[in-house]
Order: C-alpha cells, then sequence, then structure tokens
C-alpha cells in the first residue's frame, strides 16, 4: 500500500495563515463597510461640545428606552411567531400545510412603514376596523379602541411583519436535521413537545440566533415605521437631530452610540451560538418524515399559522389591492411604474450578487486560513447593519467623491479629462450602499451554514489535492445552498424596500418603486402608490416562492433515496 501524500503546496497555500491572499480579501470587505463608519467619526469629532450634553440629557436616555421596549417585545413576537410555525411546517403534516410553506415567508415582502400606515388607517378614529370591533362590543363609534399609534402599535406591525427572518433560518435548519436523532429520541420516551425543546430547537439555536438578530437589528434601522406611529427610537433621533436641528455632527454622535447597541445584539448573536457547532455527516442525512395530523389538532394548526401571515401579509395586501380598485389606479395606469420596476429589481439583483458573494467568500476565507485577525474583521464587516440608510448615505458620500476623485485624476494623466462623477452619479453607489446595509445578512447566513459542515472533510479534500476553490465548490457551496438561498432573499427583499439612502444616493432622474411611493406618502396621500406597494410585494414573491420549493427540493429527493433504498 502506498502511502498518503501530502497537500502539494500550491494545493491550499494560498489559503494558509501565513499567505495574504485570505487576509486581503476580509480586510478589503472589511474596509468596503468600515469606511462610511470612519467618515461619520470624522464628523461626530468635528461636532460642537455642547450638543453631546444636550444629546446626553435629554435625547439619548428616552431613545434608548423606547429602542430598547421596541426591540423586547419584537424579539417576542418574532421568536414565538418564527419559530413555531417553522417547527409545525416542518415537522408535521396538516391540511393547506404545502401552501403554508411558502405563504408564511411573505410579510418580508411588504416594508414596515407600509404595514403601518394600512393599520393606522384601520384603526383611526373612522377607520373600518375600529368601526367594526366597536359594534361587536355595543361601543360609540367615537371610542378609540386600539390605539396603533404607540408603542404596542409599533411592537405588532413589526413583530408581524419581520418574523420571517427568524422562521427562514429555523426551517433551513430544521429541514436537514437527520431522522436518526428524532428517533433515538422517540425510543427514550419524549414527548412532541420535548423533541422540539431538548432535540430541534437546541439543533437550530445557531440559526436562531442568526434570524432573530436580523429582526432586532432591522427593527433597530426602521425609521418610516416608527416616526409614523410616534415612537422615539434612536434612529428617529438621529433622523430628527439631523434634519430639524441641521446637526450632522449630533446625528453621527447619537449613530455611534447605535453602534455599541448593535455591536450588542451581534455579540448577543454570538453567543446564542457558542459551544454550538452540530456536524453534518459526510454521509447524506436521513432526514424527519412530518407527522400527520388529523382532527382539531390539524385545524388548530392551519389555524395558528394563519394568524401571522394574515396580519402581516394577507390583510395589508388586501388593503392595498382594495385601494388599487377603489381609486382607480388600474385603469390610469403610469406606464413609468414599468421603468421603476425594472430599475428597482437591476439595482436589487446587483446588490445581492455581489453581497452573497463577498459574504461567502469572507466566511469560507475565515474558516480556511484560522485567524484570530480574521474572525475579529469578520466581526466588523458586519457592523453596516447599524446605521440606519440616511446616516449609511451620508457617511458615503465623502468616501464616493474620493474614489470618483481619484478615477478623474488617472483620467486627467492619461487622457486629458475626467469623466465626473463616476460612482457617486450613478447606480453603483446605491449597489455599494445595498451591500454594506445587507452585508450581515451574508455573512451570518454563510457562517451558520458553514459551522453545520465538518473541518474534516476539508482536511480530507485537501490530502487528496483539492485546491480551496475546489473545496469551496465541491463541499462548501452545495452544503451551505440553502442558507445562501435564504441569505439571497433576504437581502434582494430588503433591497427592494430600502427607503433612505436611495432617496440620498440615487443618480438625477431615476426613481425606483419605494421612492415613487414615499412622494404619495409625503403628500398624506399614500394610497395612491399603493399600486407601486402591490408592485414591490408582487416582485418579492417572486423570490420567495423560488427559494422555499427550491429549500424543499433536497429534502423530497432525500426521501425518495430514503424509500427506494
Amino acid at each position: 500500500m502506498s502511502a498518503v501524500s501530502a497537500p502539494t503546496p500550491s494545493s491550499a497555500s494560498w489559503l494558509r495563515p501565513r499567505s495574504p491572499f485570505a487576509t486581503l480579501f476580509v480586510l478589503a470587505v472589511t474596509g468596503i463597510v468600515l469606511a462610511p463608519l470612519v467618515s461619520l467619526a470624522v464628523f461626530a469629532a468635528k461636532g460642537d461640545a455642547e450638543i453631546w450634553p444636550h444629546l446626553a440629557a435629554y435625547v439619548i436616555p428616552i431613545a434608548l428606552r423606547d429602542t430598547a421596549l421596541l426591540l423586547a417585545g419584537v424579539a417576542a413576537i418574532t421568536t414565538a411567531m418564527g419559530l413555531s410555525t417553522a417547527w409545525l411546517v416542518t415537522a408535521y403534516r396538516f391540511p393547506g400545510r404545502d401552501t403554508l410553506v411558502w405563504l408564511l415567508p411573505l410579510p418580508l415582502a411588504m416594508p414596515t412603514y407600509i404595514v403601518a400606515y394600512v393599520y393606522v388607517d384601520l384603526f383611526d378614529a373612522l377607520g373600518g376596523a375600529q368601526a367594526l370591533l366597536g359594534r361587536l362590543f355595543g361601543l360609540p363609534a367615537s371610542a378609540q379602541i386600539v390605539t396603533i399609534r404607540s408603542l404596542g402599535g409599533a411592537i405588532f406591525v413589526m413583530g408581524f411583519v419581520l418574523y420571517p427572518y427568524v422562521y427562514v433560518a429555523a426551517r433551513a435548519m430544521f429541514q436537514t436535521q437527520s431522522a436518526t436523532l428524532i428517533e433515538v429520541a422517540r425510543t427514550l420516551g419524549a414527548t412532541r413537545l420535548m423533541l422540539m425543546r431538548h432535540v430541534a430547537l437546541p439543533l437550530a439555536r445557531p440559526a436562531l440566533a442568526v434570524g432573530l438578530s436580523l429582526a432586532l437589528l432591522e427593527t433597530l434601522n426602521d425609521i418610516g415605521a416608527s416616526e409614523y406611529l410616534g415612537i422615539r427610537t434612536l434612529t428617529i433621533s438621529i433622523f430628527t437631530t439631523w434634519i430639524n436641528r441641521g446637526s450632522l455632527a449630533g446625528a453621527a454622535q447619537i449613530a455611534w452610540v447605535m453602534l455599541i447597541a448593535v455591536a450588542a445584539l451581534i455579540a448577543l448573536e454570538r453567543y446564542g451560538r457558542r459551544n454550538r457547532r452540530f456536524i453534518l455527516s459526510a454521509r447524506q442525512p436521513r432526514v424527519v418524515a412530518p407527522i400527520a395530523l388529523a382532527g382539531w389538532r390539524g385545524w388548530a394548526s392551519v389555524t395558528f399559522c394563519l394568524v401571522p401571515v394574515g396580519l402581516g401579509f394577507i390583510l395589508p395586501t388586501g388593503y392595498l389591492a382594495h385601494e388599487v380598485v377603489v381609486r382607480g389606479l388600474l385603469v390610469g395606469f403610469d406606464p413609468v411604474l414599468i421603468r421603476h420596476t425594472a430599475t428597482t429589481v437591476a439595482l436589487a439583483a446587483t446588490a445581492t450578487a455581489c453581497a452573497v458573494g463577498l459574504g461567502l467568500g469572507a466566511a469560507i476565507a475565515v474558516r480556511l486560513a484560522r485567524s484570530r485577525l480574521l474572525d475579529s474583521c469578520f466581526f466588523l464587516a458586519g457592523l453596516g447593519y447599524a446605521v440606519p440608510g440616511t446616516v449609511l448615505a451620508l457617511g458615503l458620500m465623502s468616501p464616493l467623491v474620493g474614489i470618483d476623485e481619484a478615477i478623474n485624476w488617472l483620467s486627467r494623466l492619461f487622457t486629458g479629462s475626467g469623466p465626473g462623477l463616476v460612482v457617486a452619479g450613478s447606480g453603483a453607489a446605491l449597489v455599494i450602499a445595498y451591500v454594506i446595509r445587507f452585508l450581515t445578512i451574508a455573512l451570518g447566513s454563510a457562517q451558520a451554514g458553514l459551522s453545520r459542515v465538518s473541518p474534516h472533510m476539508d482536511d480530507a479534500a485537501r490530502t487528496l489535492g483539492a485546491r480551496p476553490g475546489e473545496v469551496a465548490r465541491l463541499i462548501h457551496l452545495p452544503l451551505v445552498r440553502p442558507a445562501l438561498g435564504g441569505a439571497a432573499l433576504l437581502i434582494f427583499v430588503d433591497c427592494l424596500k430600502e427607503l433612505p439612502a436611495t432617496l440620498l444616493l440615487r443618480p438625477l432622474n431615476v426613481e425606483t418603486l419605494p421612492t415613487y411611493i414615499y412622494q404619495f406618502a409625503t403628500r398624506g396621500n399614500f394610497e395612491e402608490g399603493a399600486l407601486a406597494a402591490l408592485l414591490i410585494v408582487a416582485v418579492g414573491i417572486v423570490p420567495v416562492i423560488r427559494m422555499v420549493r427550491y429549500a424543499d427540493l433536497p429534502v423530497a429527493e432525500n426521501g425518495r433515496r430514503s424509500r427506494a433504498s
């Protein structure tokens, strides 16, 4: 028997800790994210020394209190709804289960500010829902039974719109859990509730931590819904300090307070995944067969799953469709909406591809290089979610102008003339802002997926002479594909809905669907933009359905293999 040869230097040396390639790649990704934060730090340092004491005494304490309460409420709703519905549609089979699988993620296609507008209209003093509740309880028409413009209303709206962050992440992990673990627990007398609590939930904890942190970060960065519902969060304080007080330096100072909160959330997500490395077998695992629920249990499961999707998607969409019909928006269709839709989709798709590619590449580089420096850089690269869209856009202006000045200098050096604003004056600025804003999703999902791949598989492939690119393509990519599919979905839909950064960085004469809707909202008749809002929903539904079908395909094929064997 011949001895197994060691891997040649050319096969893996460029990804070893002493090689600069992986380090330079991760440093470049981190530099892209930190550039606007450094620019914000410069703005904050140039601020008047009298601004900070006022902010610390009168603005930040109230903002911190409202933000903490909002995050706690949203965390409770998103965890309860996302985790329980993901477990129900994965572990059980009941009437309508296959339809609910792709219905449950759909609230992600709804912008939170649009849902807030809808519920305020429904539950204001003259709203249809308020009148219906009044008749049911025998109260006068002027009675305010439900107050949406409150902290509870904000928690309600955001919780039922953002729970799919947890649902998508948890379901992806529930689907890949081996049936062997469940069967062993059953032989030991575990009940259905015990299976979820002691087996399924601990195995899915890394994904749950990622999904919950993304939902909370999205809540922390929300402007439209919080402002409309009257909640003074840190993000609203940043916006009002900049707009009403005209103090960019003060806004930057509050933004750095937000960075501490976001760093705490990311640390909480890492803490939630501590000492939890559940590795998939090198062989294809046999997945858990769903348990059939009949009778009242089945219909109770249907009703429970319909509650979040009904409140977060069906009701707001029905209201928008009603406004489109009543106001004749289809009859007087504005053809320019087709161009705005194409622009929105193109920008979102480009940013999604860039973010997923950078996130996967950085996660693989950190995994293979195994360097403390890269681990720290990977953590810093996830801070882009910390900055609201408006502040991120302002922080990006100086770096983008600097890039354009460098391009013009090189152009004048070789051709004698400069092209002008190549980056800052084009769609590239929006793509860069989207990538920085949502790179956290790709990084967290890629790392959570790679944590389930045994390092021994990498070592075995290297021993057989596989190059790092082959290891990533043949081992890592197939095994993390469900996690990457979910990340691509979340990034694409979030890019579709992004408003503040788009308003500030979009080129002249370029509109996206969110900015088109914003024009009507500022005039107080957002219902006139109901058709554009439905177009955002329609475009977002397509990747949701494709992702759900794609995620279910490996499980179905695995089940057929198990039955055939």
